[in-house]
């Protein structure tokens, strides 16, 4: 085997013959959901999938979908899909936060989004299994109302307590697919009313809460959810939660195999692997 340089791009040979790829490692994240206003709750993140051994087949393109993130006030995330003849992987969007305002429970989605005051405690949305977790739970008692943060990759949503502070995002996952450790998929922080503390945002891009103020959206490229917001001056909607975060799909496989013909991908060589990074819609050939 040899491996050498030709013009700046890496070529490889086996006995002078180009060596195939026929499975590559991926990582598929789905939008975030986004955080509710009103004394809203998190959203949930975008699913994350994430594997060894998806199959190629030579001269058969690979399409490749980035998610949005939803909207703030009730958005849910849009699905990121890695699709072949071969095999199809969907990361499910975040589940939008529930919200005292227009009384929503909290959606579900890759993680789903926490529970806000609906009439009492709201239900916070479910999450898919071996995608993400659901969303926390809500603590309401007269006018001590804590939101729950939306679910996480890695851990659900915390659940609101008395008297705040209100639910933290759960916790992503970390991935080094890219050659930087990076966590994806954490949910957004719940709020709270009558001043009480906020949640936490989760790690892996979860937007933070706020109170009387905009909430944080989730981190773009790593399928965060947004954080609530609460306070008298949401029943409006002039202050609103935040946007879901985007996601992101990411391949790569041995550095020493045959180079392939990407579309919108971010291409580069990272120690033994060859990376392809969309964070917008694209495809691959091999």
């Amino acid at each position: 085997m040899s491996i050498r340089y030709t013009g700046g791009i890496l070529s490889d040979t086996v006995d002078g013959l180009s060596t195939p790829v026929t499975t590559v490692e991926y990582l598929v994240v789905a939008g975030g959901g986004g955080g509710g206003y009103g004394t809203g709750a998190g959203g949930g993140a975008g699913g994350v999938l994430t594997a060894t051994g998806y199959p190629v087949i030579a001269g058969s393109a690979i399409t490749i979908t980035v998610g949005s993130g939803g909207a703030a006030n009730y958005g849910n995330g849009q699905n990121s899909v890695l699709s072949s003849s071969s095999a199809v992987i969907t990361a499910i969007g975040g589940g939008a936060g529930g919200q005292q305002s227009a009384s929503r429970n909290g959606a579900a989605g890759g993680s789903g989004g926490g529970a806000a005051e609906y009439g009492g405690a709201g239900t916070a949305g479910a999450g898919t299994a071996g995608q993400g977790n659901s969303g926390g739970s809500a603590y309401v008692s007269g006018a001590s109302i804590a939101s729950g943060g939306g679910g996480g990759a890695g851990s659900v949503g915390v659940t609101g307590v008395v008297n705040g502070p209100a639910g933290s995002g759960g916790t992503g996952i970390a991935s080094s697919i890219t050659g930087t450790q990076t966590f994806y998929g954490g949910g957004g922080a719940g709020s709270s009313y009558a001043g009480w503390p906020v949640g936490l945002p989760g790690a892996g891009g979860g937007g933070a809460a706020a109170y009387n103020a905009f909430a944080s959206s989730g981190f773009a490229n790593t399928g965060g959810g947004g954080g609530g917001t609460g306070g008298g001056n949401t029943s409006s909607g002039a202050i609103t939660g935040g946007n879901g975060g985007s996601g992101i799909v990411v391949i790569r496989y041995p550095a020493y195999l045959a180079p392939a013909t990407a579309v919108g991908a971010n291409t580069y060589i990272s120690g033994p692997y060859r990376v392809y990074v969309w964070v917008s819609s694209g495809s691959i050939t091999f």
